[in-house]
């Protein structure tokens, strides 16, 4: 079971709404796509060690795929709190591809899973998956789980950490 700081649905709602601000400072700023990276870490526990180390292997997935394709970072701001952690990006390059580029980590990575990378082009809105993601326990399209509560937070973290123990050990 993960341990950690707890966090009420006020803090992730205090935390979305700071986001939401810090992505249209970007977006007006540099009228460039944005790329949102936080952890998929469902439960009232956000962010650990192994967590943290997990987003920074995030990270640099992120930068090699821009540095790989030429797209250029021009401003980022990373957020370690215990909402947990985060990375805001704009990037010089179109939004489509940079999504391709997102998804291909989320789909392909051993932790792909774990990670929640948007793209949100120059009109600010977030663009979408071509095709669903799956669920971490039963391989369903993951928000029908989330929706209908299918598996317990329980079953999800101890994934998580299957998951982190996998690939970090």
């Amino acid at each position: 079971m993960l341990s950690g700081k707890s966090v009420s649905l006020k803090d992730m709602m205090d935390c979305r709404e700071k986001r939401v601000k810090m992505q249209t400072k970007y977006l007006l700023h540099f009228q460039k796509p944005i790329i949102s990276f936080c952890m998929n870490i469902p439960g009232p526990i956000k962010t650990t060690t192994e967590i943290r180390k997990a987003f920074d292997i995030g990270c640099k997935e992120i930068e090699k795929a821009l540095q790989a394709t030429k797209i250029e970072i021009l401003d980022s701001t990373r957020l370690h709190k215990r909402t947990g952690d985060e990375w805001l990006l704009c990037a010089k390059g179109d939004a489509t591809k940079i999504k391709t580029l997102m998804s291909n980590i989320e789909d392909f990575h051993p932790l792909g899973r774990l990670f929640d990378i948007d793209v949100i082009d120059v009109d600010g809105e977030k663009l979408s998956r071509t095709a669903f993601r799956k669920c971490l326990l039963c391989n369903k399209q993951a928000q029908v789980c989330a929706r209908f509560r299918k598996h317990s937070i329980f079953e999800m973290q101890n994934k998580i950490e299957e998951i982190l123990n996998a690939f970090l050990h």
